[in-house]
């Protein structure tokens, strides 16, 4: 019953979220806003290519708001562009204000389900979570992660390449001259499901990567740490349509996996049609139960070239130098518990400043239920009292 609330909110949520309304635009106007510039312009990670406003849903008249897109990172190191929105409280002292990360969970593969879209329109079914920041007076910058444009490209739960987006949208915040936000202010990583995971990849990511940034702390939960713990498990399951959607997402940032290549017809059919039409509701009832036996000719992701890709992003390897509460699901039906639980073990004993919490719950509750956890831990982070552990 849980499961089947917890459903309904998120197509309620779509359903009865209102029109956008149009706004000034110094970017594109309409959906090209979305499409990289080529050849990209030179510059750094984090770096502005263009802003618009965004209506922020619900917040519009509480924040500003606008849809960013800048420089980032790809799987292979390469650069690239992502999008994402940035939205500061009205009321908040600028010069001062934290910036929270918010890593989006599952949003589904297709145009349509970009998180700055659902945002910008009041569907937006984390809402409740990114109140809390705003409310709290914090800036929140929100990645659309890669590849979320007219002909989507999207690379889900792809660690290498979600992490950098994660940096990358604080820095874009930091420099977008219209928010007026300091580059020191403290910073906060948090997530849910894909976006715990992203949040923690950010995490590890970070002291390299972005060692400039003031990192206070990091929040993620449902995190997917081990890819093929997490998407074998679903063969047949509620969740296929979470399996079915990280092949397309590997396959999407690794060209080399060639995932056509073991296709059906059938399965050429049914990714094509994820592709065009699939948000989070429909990944979790459209392909409820089906099977990748039926969507292939072969098991080519068990093949050493996919063996490799999964374990380049298995969390654990580079554990994060912040302070990090790390919670799950015990009831998980779409994120295994037992994988989350060893990255847990494995964070302990490299020392990390680990807060780890379970509860008797399901994953798609927990989106909810985890939020004043998360609030507490972020507003102590911020406030610089002293980081607890009880590994």
């Amino acid at each position: 019953m849980k499961v089947r609330r917890a459903l309904a909110a998120l197509v309620l949520a779509t359903a009865l979220a209102p029109a956008a309304a149009a706004a000034p635009d110094p970017g594109p106007a309409d959906d090209s806003f979305y499409t990289p510039p080529s050849p990209l312009p030179s510059g750094k990670p984090g770096d502005v290519i263009r802003w618009r406003p965004s209506n922020a849903g619900p917040r519009k008249a509480s924040v500003d708001a606008w849809q960013v897109m800048y420089l980032s990172t790809n799987a292979l190191g390469k650069p690239n562009a992502v999008t994402g929105t940035v939205l500061v409280p009205k009321n908040a002292n600028r010069a001062s204000a934290p910036v929270v990360a918010f890593a989006p969970g599952t949003h589904g593969p297709a145009f349509a389900c970009t998180p700055s879209k659902m945002i910008d329109m009041g569907a937006f079914y984390e809402q409740p979570g990114l109140d809390d920041l705003l409310d709290a007076g914090y800036a929140v910058a929100v990645p659309d992660y890669e590849g979320y444009q007219s002909s989507p490209k999207t690379t889900y739960v792809v660690g290498r390449s979600e992490g950098p987006a994660v940096i990358d949208v604080v820095r874009a915040a930091q420099r977008l001259a219209p928010a007026g936000l300091s580059s020191t202010s403290k910073v906060v990583f948090r997530g849910y499901s894909q976006g715990g995971g992203a949040a923690v990849w950010a995490g590890e990511l970070q002291p390299s990567y972005a060692p400039e940034l003031n990192l206070a702390g990091i929040a993620a939960g449902g995190v997917p740490a081990d890819l093929v713990q997490v998407t074998l498990q679903l063969d047949g399951k509620f969740g296929f349509g979470v399996f079915a959607y990280a092949l397309i997402g590997l396959d999407q940032a690794y060209p080399d996996l060639k995932l056509d290549s073991f296709l059906s017809d059938n399965g050429r059919a049914k990714i094509a049609e994820m592709k065009q039409s699939a948000c989070t509701f429909e990944l979790l009832t459209t392909y409820a139960g089906q099977k990748i036996s039926d969507y292939t000719t072969s098991p080519g992701y068990i093949q050493p070239a996919w063996a490799a890709r999964l374990a380049e992003n298995k969390l654990g390897a580079a554990p994060p130098k912040a302070p990090l509460f790390l919670y799950h699901a015990t009831g998980d039906q779409l994120v295994q518990f037992a994988q989350a639980d060893a990255l847990h073990k494995t964070y302990c004993a490299a020392g990390v400043q680990e807060t780890w919490k379970t509860y008797d719950t399901d994953h798609i509750t927990l989106v909810y239920t985890g939020n004043a956890d998360v609030l507490s831990f972020v507003k102590d982070r911020i406030a610089g009292k002293p980081a607890a552990s009880n590994c």
